[in-house]
């Protein structure tokens, strides 16, 4: 259902009476219902609301806005209370309001959320088919994807053509090239909200955010934590589908009919990538073909991860470098930089360390770079000190910087919660803050790490 469709009596009665000529005209009695039902509904008297909200829907849609918002709440009431045929009624006629709030008030609602609001109204009721729900989400996405932006929806659209996928009726091609589409969306919507986060974090560190601005963070960190959640829901469903066993004869299969298809082949790599299929030797084939159709940053990316593998880290460096100098766009550019920072993971932590902090350059909502550096970090104990309390004392700074992960970017706020707990509970107890004398002392790290941290104080 809608999120904020909430509106003053004042408000309703102001855009009544624009057109109360035309409705009394209609029936005089319109206006009188409409004042009658807000009042029962804005207090969730939904019975009450009922009938005089009905009477004005039937005769006079159009009269005023408010006959949608506050309609649907009193028919969703409706649908939660009754049973059988009564039940039946009530998600008909809810149905019917979502098309004719289309059809009344255009500039108010769009294609999608209508689409959206009925699939998801008949699956809450259990009325709706995998079948139904993927073709009728599809038609939302591909049609008005733009207006596409329910978390639910999103994951019912994947979720359902994964469930068709079981059953036989979808190919696994369409399930992975439907997921980079969903993937991509989200992406785009969360964007807009650490965008929001990442202007008003400095005022927010300085406590100067107006009332509006701590409005503002609120949502947008509340719906950044949603796409988190969703985002983590679609990788779950999507689960061992998308492993190398899968994707390596899926990929060959296709190859030769697909191999100058860019966008094809550029998921293809991309996955391979991702999953760490890049030992077989498809992937080669793979890289070679996008190189050849869209000489890129990423391109050049996967043949450095080639050398690298190969032992040519010289030939790797000069190809990691020229990636992040072709691509322009700083959040390409910054996902670039951390797809090179995860190669050298087990190579070299400080080059690992070096391009995820070029990743956070370029986007400092990057936090995926953050939670990198943390586990950096984290594996380096037994590399960072003498005593096993300055070793230990490498987690308070891991715990710092799997924190800042979730501050930039809430969609990552539980890996980062979770990340942070666990490293702060390798960290030097109170106990042996005690026992160690050092509250309150700063400990500084020799190893490449580097900087310091203050021992908290008892």
């Amino acid at each position: 259902m809608k999120k904020i469709l909430y509106i003053a009596v004042f408000t309703v009665l102001g855009y009544g009476s624009i057109n109360t000529a035309q409705a009394q005209a209609q029936n005089p009695e319109c206006s009188n219902n409409l004042s009658i039902y807000v009042e029962h509904a804005k207090v969730k008297n939904y019975d009450a609301a009922y009938t005089p909200w009905k009477m004005v829907y039937d005769n006079c849609p159009d009269l005023n806005w408010a006959n949608f918002p506050y309609g649907e709440r009193i028919l969703a009431d409706r649908v939660e209370k009754a049973t059988g045929a009564d039940k039946t009624a009530a998600i008909n006629q809810l149905e019917k309001l979502y098309d004719d709030r289309l059809k009344y008030f255009p500039q108010k609602t769009n294609k999608a959320e209508t689409i959206i609001d009925k699939i998801i109204l008949k699956y809450d009721n259990k009325l709706a088919s995998n079948s139904e729900i993927y073709e009728q989400l599809h038609k939302a996405f591909t049609e008005d994807q733009d207006n596409f932006t329910n978390p639910k929806a999103l994951y019912l659209y994947f979720s359902s053509l994964v469930d068709l996928n079981a059953e036989g009726s979808k190919d696994l091609d369409l399930v992975f090239s439907t997921y980079d589409a969903v993937m991509a969306k989200i992406d785009v919507e969360n964007d807009k909200y650490t965008t929001i986060i990442q202007k008003l974090l400095p005022k927010e560190d300085a406590n100067t955010l107006t009332s509006k601005e701590k409005s503002q963070m609120k949502s947008a960190n509340s719906y950044s934590e949603t796409y988190g959640k969703i985002s983590e829901s679609i990788d779950g469903k999507l689960g061992a589908l998308a492993n190398c066993e899968n994707l390596i004869p899926l990929y060959e299969k296709n190859f030769e009919a697909k191999k100058t298809d860019v966008n094809w082949v550029k998921g293809a790599v991309g996955r391979m990538f991702s999953k760490e299929c890049t030992d077989d030797p498809l992937f080669k084939k793979l890289f070679e073909a996008q190189l050849a159709l869209d000489p890129s940053a990423e391109a050049y990316m996967y043949g450095a991860t080639l050398k690298l593998k190969a032992g040519d880290s010289k030939g790797a460096v000069s190809d990691y470098n020229k990636a992040l100098e072709l691509e322009t766009n700083a959040k390409k550019r910054s996902d670039i930089a951390y797809k090179i920072a995860t190669t050298y993971v087990r190579s070299s932590k400080s080059s690992a360390r070096s391009y995820a902090q070029k990743a956070l350059d370029a986007n400092p909502s990057n936090g995926k770079a953050y939670l990198l550096i943390a586990s950096l970090y984290a594996s380096s104990a037994n590399d960072c000190g003498t005593t096993t309390f300055e070793k230990r004392a490498i987690y308070w700074k891991a715990a710092d910087v799997a924190r800042q992960a979730g501050r930039v970017d809430p969609a990552l706020s539980g890996r980062s919660a979770q990340a942070a707990t666990s490293y702060a509970s390798k960290a030097p107890s109170k106990e042996d803050i005690f026992n160690s004398g050092m509250a309150g002392k700063t400990v500084s790290f020799s190893c490449w790490v580097g900087g310091s941290v203050t021992v908290p104080s008892l």
